[in-house]
């Protein structure tokens, strides 16, 4: 009898008898108890670009110029879309539009699959998705004819964002998302099981893979030390690693600036 048929009959029986736990089911059924942690989804953003009064300052003090104009943002936008499509054809990544009700991991799976393949850390696909996302839009604040002042606020438009879907030597299979409009909001995701699989791989560990996690381990403290270590160090490494390698809407003179 499998597993999955021990378990519904402990569940029917259950039903007869009284309440049946998922402990209960489970019981006698596991081979591995791992504390690990799984899927982390994480947002950056620019903290000194978050109101109107930052992205004047932004435009005039920083990039000087004297009139903060809502074009100077789409110049930004127009010339950071440019940088992916040239990395796109200079790096022969593939670009991937996404369908509006694609799940976007089943897309990206075969991708994901030739670059764990081949072992070579990469950009293995930018995936292209239109959506809604947070950005500040300019508007006309002038009070006198003929007078030029502009002024910014957050309003949800749909927009363009990228997806960058990486295959890197640390965490496996990961993205990053950045949006094309100012202020250039950031997704990062990575995988704890992923990860634990990559740094036990290289320790020597012998364990049998599940699509997320593990089935089984020869060395499980071992294999559950290595899951204690993942910490907020290990993804700053990750996410500093690939933003010194990905086309950005900022580059050293922003960070030099404080834009970062």
């Amino acid at each position: 009898m499998t597993a999955g048929a021990q378990a519904r009959r402990a569940i029917a029986a259950g039903n007869a008898a009284g309440a049946v736990t998922v402990h209960d089911v489970l019981d006698g059924h596991v081979a591995l108890d791992l504390e690990c942690l799984d899927r982390i989804y994480l947002n950056g953003y620019v903290p000194n670009l978050q109101v109107g009064g930052q992205v004047v300052t932004f435009l005039t003090g920083h990039l000087g110029h004297p009139v903060p104009s809502p074009a100077l943002l789409g110049q930004i936008g127009d010339r950071f879309r440019a940088a992916v499509a040239r990395f796109a054809r200079d790096e022969h990544i593939p670009v991937v539009r996404f369908a509006k009700d694609a799940r976007k991991a089943d897309v990206m799976k075969p991708y994901l699959a030739a670059a764990q393949a081949s072992g070579r850390p990469q950009v293995v696909a930018i995936g292209v998705a239109q959506e809604f996302q947070r950005v500040f839009t300019g508007y006309d604040r002038a009070t006198t004819p003929g007078a030029v002042c502009f002024g910014f606020d957050k309003a949800d438009r749909r927009v363009t964002c990228f997806y960058f879907y990486l295959w890197d030597s640390d965490f496996g299979p990961a993205f990053i998302k950045i949006c094309s409009y100012f202020p250039y909001p950031i997704k990062v995701w990575v995988n704890g099981h992923e990860w634990a699989k990559q740094q036990a791989a290289q320790a020597g560990i012998a364990f049998t893979a599940l699509s997320n996690g593990f089935a089984s381990c020869g060395d499980t403290p071992g294999l559950q030390a290595i899951c204690d270590r993942l910490d907020s160090g290990a993804i700053a490494v990750f996410f500093e690693r690939w933003m010194a390698q990905l086309p950005l809407p900022f580059g050293p003179r922003e960070r030099d600036g404080g834009y970062w």
